[in-house]
């Protein structure tokens, strides 16, 4: 489960402290996947950075099956957020001199792999459709093939929790909707917790769960 509990976030600034947060609690369960709309500016992406344990909130918490990761030690805090949460940007992130396999597994680095881990991510590659470009690099790749070797990358640690942050918003129509439904597809498979932030209804439609940041608090909309 995920927990999120009058959860506060603001900057410091000159004039004193910016609100981009206010109060924002909601829950959400294995299997549960949400959209959180809103205009640009509207806190989304700070929510997102929050609950994927990259900003500590200003106040409350976030736990994630029973862990708040801000209660860990910074060593432990890494290793939690690499092994149970996955992130899907904007912009792909991938590294340009790397294939898209090598990219893929760039998240294993960072902790104790086996020889499984490259098999697994051929699986996940051939699951996003690219199975023909696994030595290809990212500039040989359109815009919606680069997002979907980023959503390979997202899931290579299998994690509990994805959130992606305007994982569509680079790209046109067509590939939208096949991101979109992408996403959907792996997450009805793996039985995760899914949040997309986005200001495209499009994208939102696809959701049963939605949400809407409203002067710096969340709110439900009816699906």
């Amino acid at each position: 489960m995920l927990h999120v509990s009058h959860l506060s976030k603001e900057y410091p600034t000159a004039r004193g402290p910016l609100v981009v947060l206010a109060d924002v609690s909601f829950s959400l369960a294995p299997g549960d996947a949400a959209a959180i709309m809103g205009p640009s500016g509207s806190g989304k992406s700070s929510l997102l950075y929050v609950v994927g344990a990259l900003e500590p909130p200003t106040s409350g918490n976030v736990t994630l099956d029973g862990r708040d990761p801000y209660r860990l030690p910074p060593a432990e805090l890494a290793a939690f957020r690499n092994n149970a949460i996955g992130f899907v940007f904007q912009d792909h992130c991938l590294l340009p001199q790397c294939t898209v396999l090598e990219n893929v597994l760039i998240p294993t680095l960072v902790a104790r792999t086996d020889s499984g881990e490259a098999e697994e991510a051929r699986r996940l590659i051939e699951q996003v459709g690219l199975g023909d470009r696994l030595d290809h690099r990212p500039a040989e790749l359109s815009g919606g093939e680069r997002q979907r070797a980023a959503i390979a990358r997202a899931l290579i640690r299998k994690p509990r929790l994805l959130l992606c942050d305007e994982p569509t918003g680079n790209l046109d129509r067509a590939a939208a909707d096949n991101v979109a439904s992408l996403l959907m597809d792996l997450h009805q498979k793996r039985e995760m917790i899914l949040i997309v932030v986005t200001h495209s209804t499009q994208l939102a439609a696809h959701f049963s769960i939605r949400f809407e940041l409203v002067d710096r608090q969340l709110r439900r909309r009816e699906a």
